[in-house]
């Protein structure tokens, strides 16, 4: 049985499972250093806060997830968000990042979020394959922006809008 659900504290360990071959192996992230358990549950709890956080179990397994935070940590940028998903190695090419995305796509959608961002370290054809077939568009890119495994990396941004701005803008908090 499969299911996407909103994580809990207990998600943690597999969660930083997922995500340390990631910073360790690859420049999907930018991260040098992996987060253990304990700072990926802080992440989680901190998250749940203000935005969502989900993962995609499948019997007792975690094998993916995704969450949001703030696109820019001041106020008027409260209806924009940056989203970020995560899939395990051995799972990846079954959907499974475009059924986490989507449902948090959806419940952004809910809360009243206008944009949705990706950035993405490239090269990276997976993920900019995802967020184009959801309907991302790409928006800027940021040349040689980070140093990870012997090179110089860009960073290419996407953009989806959710919504029509409306004005005035719904009631959302500032974090």
């Amino acid at each position: 049985m499969r299911l996407i659900r909103r994580a809990t504290g207990y998600d943690a360990g597999a969660c930083a499972a997922i995500y340390k071959p990631i910073v360790e192996g690859s420049i999907i992230s930018f991260e040098e250093n992996a987060p253990e358990e304990a700072e990926m549950r802080e992440r989680i709890e901190s998250t749940l806060e203000e935005h969502e956080w989900l993962v995609y179990q499948e019997g007792d397994r975690i094998l993916g997830y995704a969450y949001s935070g703030p696109f820019n940590k001041r106020a008027a940028y409260r209806w924009s968000i940056e989203i970020s998903v995560y899939v395990s190695e051995d799972c990846r090419g079954r959907g499974i990042g475009r059924e986490l995305t989507e449902a948090l796509l959806e419940h952004a959608s809910e809360t009243g979020v206008v944009n949705a961002f990706a950035g993405v370290a490239l090269p990276n054809p997976a993920s900019v394959a995802l967020f184009e077939k959801l309907g991302f568009e790409r928006i800027a890119l940021q040349e040689q922006v980070g140093y990870k495994l012997g090179a110089w990396h860009d960073v290419g941004w996407w953009q989806l809008k959710l919504s029509t701005a409306p004005v005035p803008p719904p009631a959302r908090s500032a974090g």
